[in-house]
């Protein structure tokens, strides 16, 4: 491999070849690669190979790392699962935990759609069902901090009725299908509003 090649400022290739790594830096390298094309075209267009090529790399290179495509998608769910947890953990309440599941789905789009596609994903990988684990743990303390009158005596179920709001309200954001009814709107202001609709106290 060519110093050129290596450093990745052949102007010929991708944008994610052109970035700088040394050989610490190759796993996030692919997964970076990984996730641009993720975001334009989704899971399905996945290669290793032109993944090798995008981060400038050998083509054996993601094998090493990530065994195969499975392998990559599921270290892209953990890293996603992950960066969800201590997004949720550090909400006030079950409100704001909403809002931040909805920030996380519009800055990490390429995570959100593989995180929760099980066919795509090793279901048995230490690393995926720790973090899916913690993340699931944060959404169940954010749960907590709600009045039983507000949300009833059945923490599981308020659990899944949050957890529903925040991602059907995340998927067809990204989607574009709430692109007439959020207009020009702040979608986590908009979703501050359904949340409120849902949780009241009782009596009201």
């Amino acid at each position: 491999m060519s110093s050129s090649k290596a450093s990745g400022n052949d102007p010929g290739t991708p944008p994610a070849a052109r970035r700088p790594y040394h050989h610490g830096d190759l796993r996030r390298a692919v997964l970076a690669a990984a996730l641009d094309v993720i975001a334009a075209d989704g899971p399905g267009a996945l290669s290793l190979r032109d993944l090798a090529r995008r981060a400038g790399v050998s083509h054996a290179a993601p094998a090493h790392h990530f065994k195969d495509r499975t392998g990559l998608l599921t270290a892209i769910a953990a890293e996603g699962f992950g960066l969800l947890a201590t997004a949720l953990g550090q909400a006030a309440d079950l409100k704001e935990a909403g809002v931040r599941y909805v920030r996380f789905a519009r800055e990490h789009p390429a995570h959100f759609q593989v995180m929760f596609t099980p066919g795509l994903l090793r279901a048995d990988d230490l690393e995926l069902t720790t973090a899916r684990a913690l993340a699931s743990q944060a959404l169940r303390d954010a749960v907590a901090t709600v009045p039983t009158g507000s949300r009833g005596t059945d923490a599981r179920l308020a659990g899944v009725a949050a957890w529903s709001l925040a991602h059907g309200f995340a998927t067809l954001l990204l989607g574009h299908n709430l692109d007439d009814p959020v207009g020009d709107r702040d979608p986590e202001e908009v979703f501050r509003r359904l949340a409120a609709m849902l949780f009241r106290p009782a009596g009201e």
